[in-house]
């Protein structure tokens, strides 16, 4: 059935791939995704249509109306016209569903996050990549708790069963027991109890599971080539409060201002200026001047955003590195679906014949096949970059020269801690000696009232004692004997004969003891006659 209908009205948003908008010869031409299926109906139904435009390029909402598509529709509805709307149908609320009558849905709109490609992984690359955040708290707390913990225990055991033969430690020691666990340092601690060994041997299996999983996580984060983005969906950009534009009049920004769709929980954001929604209609200055410069992150989407990335991608391809021919990353996650397709006055009957061709476009896959037209089957400038190779870097290290900065300047406190202490401790030493050695003298010794010169005249005076060679010559000379402790006068020793032993002379003395090696001349003996003389006259 043909139907010849003359001059009908339509109406339509600027977004570029589905539906925009050129002038030949001073009359507006449509183009885009969308105008290949109403040229289709047309075709098939043999009518004409004349192209109009929204006073602004919004879809319009129960709040915002003023020269949108909405209030065309409001105006025209009694008129013999059809209004084409490629937006989100279930962004009208019920007061616009009393004027709107909604084809069946072409497709699913995807909107995703665009933002410049970060230089590092969200996910980090440090030595705190390997874990959460989370688990790195929970660390914290399990190595701060155990050690009271197993004190505790200790404390109980011992008030409880009175052990004698229990091993006791204290706090300190079982918190350096904790410690040298987790450093693998090993420790001599060796309680008895069951209980407590049994706490014990949990602490290190914990520990070695825990290290384990550490090595391998961190191996892989500093040799595997894995990039993630900061942000990847609306709450990342509610949490970092980062700042994004979009599209005026289009689903996200009344996704976000009404109070009953999904993504109203970024409302705060606008009052701190971090929401923009511009009325450029040209994605790629926003993508260059926005994005790039401002570093905004740009919600729009598929496949705008999927053409906005290729088309970008084609005039850098000819840069040296990957990172340079694809400054822009993408988020894979959704941040909002919305169903898409044709809008008709109230009292219009070309749903009942467009709807049924319309759904034959869609079940056959022309649909979908038309939305990715023009762009490739491979990814385009994926997050994960394979051709970049993945070397250490310097700030791959910089958690190693933290810690070890924080180590060595924690043990410069600790040493002038002790210095400090240790001077305090000796000074009060030095003065309850001084004070006690004061009170002794006070006490036991008369002080001397001789000045220091006639000590020194004495000294001078002293004769030192007859050298050792020559007082044991004497004596075996002469015979000469040493009156004993008791006065008794002991038998004279005799020298029967002289003898050397390596170098050195002995005199083989007979006694009432027996006969016995005496030296009669030894270094150390002369060492010490000359010492006290020098002391002595000097």
């Amino acid at each position: 059935m043909n139907l010849t209908i003359l001059m009908n009205s339509m109406a339509t948003q600027w977004d570029y791939p589905l539906s925009y908008v050129i002038r030949e010869n001073g009359t507006l031409v449509g183009r885009g995704t969308s105008f290949e299926f109403l040229d289709f109906l047309m075709q098939k139904y043999d009518f004409k249509y004349e192209l109009v435009l929204p006073k602004f390029n919004i879809l319009g909402s129960s709040n915002d109306t003023e020269g949108s598509i909405m209030q065309m529709i409001s105006k025209n509805m009694l008129e013999s016209k059809i209004i084409f709307d490629n937006a989100s149908s279930e962004l009208i609320n019920s007061i616009n569903y009393r004027h709107v009558l909604f084809s069946a849905a072409l497709d699913e709109g995807e909107w995703k996050i665009i933002m410049t490609r970060p230089q590092e992984s969200a996910s980090g690359a440090g030595l705190l990549a390997p874990f959460h955040e989370i688990v790195w708290y929970l660390i914290l707390v399990s190595l701060i708790v155990v050690g009271p913990v197993i004190y505790s225990l200790l404390v109980l055991y011992k008030r409880f069963t009175k052990d004698p033969d229990q091993q006791f430690y204290n706090l300190h020691k079982c918190v350096w027991f904790v410690y040298g666990a987790l450093m693998k340092q090993g420790s001599t601690l060796s309680p008895t109890a069951d209980s407590i060994r049994i706490i014990f041997a949990t602490w290190w299996i914990y520990i070695t599971i825990l290290t384990s999983f550490y090595t391998a996580n961190l191996t892989a984060f500093l040799t595997l080539s894995r990039f993630t983005l900061p942000i990847n969906n609306p709450k990342d950009i509610l949490s970092k409060k980062q700042a994004f534009i979009s599209q005026r009049g289009f689903a996200i920004e009344y996704a976000i201002k009404n109070a009953e769709e999904e993504l109203s929980y970024l409302k705060p954001l606008l009052d701190k200026s971090l929401a923009t929604f511009t009325n450029q209609n040209n994605d790629t200055d926003i993508l260059l001047n926005q994005v790039l410069k401002k570093n905004l992150v740009f919600i729009r989407d598929r496949p705008a955003i999927d053409h906005l990335v290729y088309e970008d991608y084609r005039g850098r391809k000819f840069q040296p590195t990957e990172r340079l021919q694809c400054p822009f990353a993408m988020s894979k996650e959704i941040s909002l679906k919305r169903k898409r397709g044709f809008a008709y006055p109230k009292t219009t009957k070309w749903n009942d014949l467009f709807d049924p061709q319309l759904q034959y476009l869609v079940e056959s896959g022309i649909v979908k096949f038309k939305l990715n037209y023009g762009l490739p089957k491979a990814e385009i400038c994926p997050q994960d970059l394979g051709s970049t190779e993945r070397q250490l870097r310097l700030q791959d290290l910089f958690t190693t020269y933290l810690t070890m900065l924080a180590g060595f300047s924690t043990a410069l406190v600790v040493f002038f801690t002790e210095m400090f202490f240790r001077y305090i401790n000796s000074r009060k030493n030095r003065i309850v000696h001084k004070n006690t050695e004061s009170q002794t003298r006070r006490i036991m010794v008369k002080p001397s009232r001789k000045p220091k010169k006639a000590f020194v005249n004495e000294a001078k005076m002293i004769s030192p004692p007859p050298a050792y060679g020559d007082a044991i010559k004497t004596i075996f000379t002469t015979g000469s004997s040493v009156v004993g402790a008791a006065g008794s006068s002991p038998k004279p020793a005799q020298v029967e004969s002289y003898k050397t032993l390596n170098g050195r002379t002995y005199a083989v003395v007979k006694d009432d003891h027996g006969t016995q090696l005496v030296p009669t001349r030894q270094p150390s003996a002369a060492l010490f006659n000359y010492q006290y003389a020098y002391n002595s006259y000097n």
